[in-house]
């Protein structure tokens, strides 16, 4: 009998040693994922910016893996080139977004990656304001670094103009004022933040639509702050085919009209419920929406192009007045700003 006690004694003592063991693997692991997800850097920055910074929460991975049920497949809201974003609940019952971002196999890729983790992050902790998305925190001490944001439950612009819903019309009362919406974030980013903010990548799938259909800028990681005697940005070019600014495009120089020509790609979408760039158009005219559109307001026939659900509405008389005014406007091929 005491060996059986003894027996059961030694196993207890095995077990209880191999517990702490695997808690303390686990703990340093967290440790090597924080560490390679920038989070000394994030700490950092944060910290040099205390004064202009909203609060941002650092998960514990376990709390987000509840939160998803472990990332269940049921959970997915949506699928993009840089991760997986899945509809969460936390402890406290608040539904949320998180952002799951790729895991990449490249060195560069994988910096390049982690970089714009970080300055989302820092970009997005510096903003607050209604029509921008907020951000609620991070996890770091998982194999690919995890955000987390405010759930925004009705889909993307994008989504609304191109997948068209005739139980729930997109009116013109909407896209007025939803263009309004876009223009007054654009507004803060450049002129009423802490410091100004460059988007650089505006365009319909970025701006969510909330419960009201309201709208909210999304996606930062391209972003950046700039000083603000500064009116430019030398950088590579980034962002999407179609919103470019053509004078970005040749000069790697980005200003805040650039986000402005992006931001006017947007506004001939809501006119006319085409995409910029279609895949039945050939090389030689993609991208070419914009032309098509300023050409068609210079010959006055503006009409011709519209979307037949704002052509159905009586506000043409409204676009017919701001048609006219474009016109006293020189336009020309190379334009860099289509308003």
């Amino acid at each position: 009998c005491s060996t059986s006690i003894g027996t059961i004694f030694a196993l207890l003592c095995i077990w209880r040693l191999f517990k702490a063991l695997e808690r303390r693997n686990d703990i340093k692991l967290k440790q090597k994922y924080f560490k390679r997800n920038g989070g000394l850097l994030l700490q950092q920055q944060l910290s040099s910016n205390e004064g202009n910074v909203e609060k941002i929460k650092l998960f514990a991975s376990k709390e987000l893996e509840k939160a998803t049920d472990y990332y269940n497949e049921n959970r997915i809201l949506g699928r993009g080139g840089q991760g997986i974003v899945y509809k969460g609940m936390l402890t406290d019952g608040s539904i949320v977004a998180i952002k799951r971002s790729k895991l990449v196999e490249k060195k560069v890729l994988e910096e390049m990656k982690l970089e714009q983790f970080i300055n989302e992050v820092i970009i997005l902790s510096q903003i607050n304001h209604r029509n921008v998305v907020k951000l609620l925190g991070c996890c770091l001490e998982t194999n690919v670094p995890l955000l987390v944001y405010e759930f925004i439950p009705n889909g993307t612009l994008s989504d609304l103009i191109h997948k068209p819903n005739e139980e729930f019309p997109l009116t013109w009362e909407m896209r007025l004022r939803i263009s309004t919406e876009i223009a007054n974030a654009l507004f803060y980013l450049h002129s009423a933040a802490s410091v100004p903010i460059y988007h650089r990548d505006i365009k319909s799938s970025n701006v969510l639509l909330d419960d009201k259909y309201r709208a909210k800028v999304s996606d930062f990681g391209i972003s950046r702050s700039v000083a603000i005697e500064q009116t430019y940005v030398t950088t590579r070019v980034h962002g999407t085919l179609g919103y470019l600014d053509p004078e970005y495009f040749r000069s790697n120089q980005y200003t805040e009209k650039s986000d402005v020509y992006s931001f006017g790609v947007v506004l001939v979408e809501l006119l006319t419920g085409q995409k910029p760039i279609s895949s039945s158009q050939s090389v030689e005219q993609r991208g070419s929406l914009v032309t098509f559109f300023l050409h068609s307001m210079k010959e006055n026939s503006l009409f011709d192009i519209l979307d037949p659900q704002v052509m159905n509405e009586d506000e043409t008389n409204v676009l017919q007045e701001q048609s006219d005014d474009e016109e006293d406007y020189e336009i020309n091929d190379d334009v860099t700003d289509p308003w």
